[in-house]
């Protein structure tokens, strides 16, 4: 059945009501008979002992026929509910007024007649005589002959007179007065019900209407305008579950749109790296192809020339390759950093003697501004010194010429600031989402392909540190990123500067 989750509650809710308030009918309507029966039970109680008190129907001979049927008589004028037996000492019915054929036993257990001489609560049912599977209230009373026990005397209080004026009610304003009662109550509750899933259900809904409308193309929202951040109030399962599928929806949709945007940066970066490798080999295509073709008509110094360039070609290819992997294996987990203490000073001069002659040719000048007794860091020696030669390739090749390329370390607690800056260019506000995720340009020269910041957002991801763009007056593009204080080295270092005079 195709019914919703309010439909098919309520449809339950409506049967289960419908057999309770039958249930609850039954009970009543037995409640009302054995309360009836208690009463009339009740009164009568003595009924037969006042008769055989008053009557005498039985004598040394036996039953006397003329005083039964006399007082048979008298009783059906006075009440016609009532049938009268006379039962031996065995529980035999030996006397009786009714038609022929309508007495079907011949013997009514005395196990209640004595229970009800005991005074047992009432009601206490005992055999009808004229039905074999039927139980009734009565009155019952001993016989006594000469002061010895005869027999007894036995009175049915509702007998079938009463049985078939009581059905012909039943089937009219009882059991009509039950059916609306049943009915009523019946819709009451229903209606009650329905309104009560209504509103247990409504959360529900709302949930599925947002699960249905999930997109997970759109833009994540803000969690200040859905609440996510915020517990639900109370112990509302449903509100609970709300708010985590909200939380949910929101992170999925980040995730999403972070996998979307590495998805696209990737393949830009395989496009722009395309773009770099097809120059150089195809210089270093052409000037192989120059040199097999024409080896013989050129001189030796146009040789040499040619083998220069493409021995400058493959390189850069070399490099770009180099540059690609090195990538990849940070990207993937296959580089694992090898802390030591070490002395970033010294570092940072061994660098700068590797930048000496690209900063000559471009008239640059190398500047290190090193804080009196700076101590040393706790990192990967190999991947810093990778770190600090993409920065200042970067800063040489895109500064004019003579510029000035600076290297700042600049304790701080803990932890020791590394400052790259220079007096290019810069980078534009609209480059600067993503820098270190995606290739960029300035001035239509690309950096290193678009690996070389990647290559140092990925080494300092791995020493759980990060690397950021900062706005210097007066200085072009600035990097600034910090690495941790080796204590041995700076506990070392400020022995040192102590003795000095």
């Amino acid at each position: 059945m195709n019914m919703t989750l309010t439909q098919r509650l309520s449809l339950v809710f409506a049967l289960l009501l419908l057999v309770c308030c039958g249930t609850s009918v039954w009970l009543q309507v037995r409640s009302s008979k054995m309360h009836e029966l208690e009463v009339v039970q009740g009164l009568s109680r003595d009924l037969a002992q006042h008769i055989a008190r008053d009557t005498q129907l039985m004598d040394a001979n036996g039953l006397k026929p003329d005083a039964v049927r006399e007082l048979f008589s008298q009783l059906m004028l006075v009440n016609p509910s009532v049938e009268v037996y006379l039962l031996d000492d065995a529980g035999r019915i030996v006397g009786d007024a009714a038609p022929r054929d309508r007495v079907l036993r011949g013997r009514v257990d005395l196990a209640p007649v004595r229970r009800l001489l005991a005074g047992d609560p009432l009601p206490i049912l005992g055999d009808d005589p004229r039905s074999m599977t039927t139980r009734k209230v009565f009155s019952a009373a001993p016989l006594m002959v000469m002061g010895k026990p005869a027999g007894f005397l036995y009175v049915v209080l509702l007998g079938e007179a009463h049985d078939r004026l009581a059905e012909r009610g039943a089937t009219s304003e009882a059991l009509s007065t039950a059916l609306w009662a049943i009915g009523l109550i019946a819709l009451l509750c229903l209606l009650a019900g329905l309104a009560a899933f209504g509103w247990i259900t409504r959360p529900l809904r709302r949930l599925t209407d947002s699960v249905s409308g999930f997109d997970i193309n759109a833009a994540p929202v803000a969690p200040a305008q859905t609440d996510t951040q915020r517990a639900p109030q109370g112990h509302d399962e449903i509100a609970v579950l709300d708010a985590t599928f909200k939380r949910m929806q929101s992170r999925l949709s980040e995730q999403w749109q972070t996998l979307t945007r590495q998805s696209q940066d990737r393949r830009e970066l395989v496009a722009n790296i395309s773009h770099d490798l097809r120059t150089p080999l195809a210089s270093l295509h052409g000037y192989l192809e120059v040199l097999s073709v024409k080896d013989a008509s050129l001189s030796a110094e146009e040789r040499r020339r040619y083998l220069g360039i493409a021995l400058d070609q493959s390189r850069k290819v070399g490099g770009l390759a180099q540059s690609l992997l090195e990538l990849v294996r940070l990207e993937h987990g296959f580089v694992v950093p090898v802390i030591e203490g070490f002395s970033l000073t010294d570092l940072v001069q061994d660098i700068f003697q590797k930048f000496e002659l690209a900063a000559e040719a471009r008239s640059l000048t190398l500047t290190p501004h090193f804080a009196p007794s700076c101590p040393g860091v706790h990192a990967d020696l190999g991947l810093i010194e990778r770190v600090l030669t993409n920065l200042l390739d970067n800063a040489v090749r895109h500064t004019p010429q003579g510029g000035e390329v600076s290297v700042s370390l600049l304790p701080r607690g803990n932890f020791v600031d590394v400052i790259v800056s220079d007096t290019g260019p810069g980078i534009a506000a609209e480059l600067r989402e993503g820098l270190f995720l995606r290739p960029f340009n300035i001035g239509g020269a690309r950096r290193d392909g678009g690996l070389g910041l990647r290559i140092v957002h990925q080494i300092l991801q791995l020493h759980g540190h990060r690397i950021e763009l900062i706005d210097v007056p007066g200085q072009g593009a600035t990097f600034r990123f910090p690495l941790p204080v080796d204590q041995d080295t700076a506990e070392k270092a400020l022995r040192e500067g102590e003795r000095r005079p």
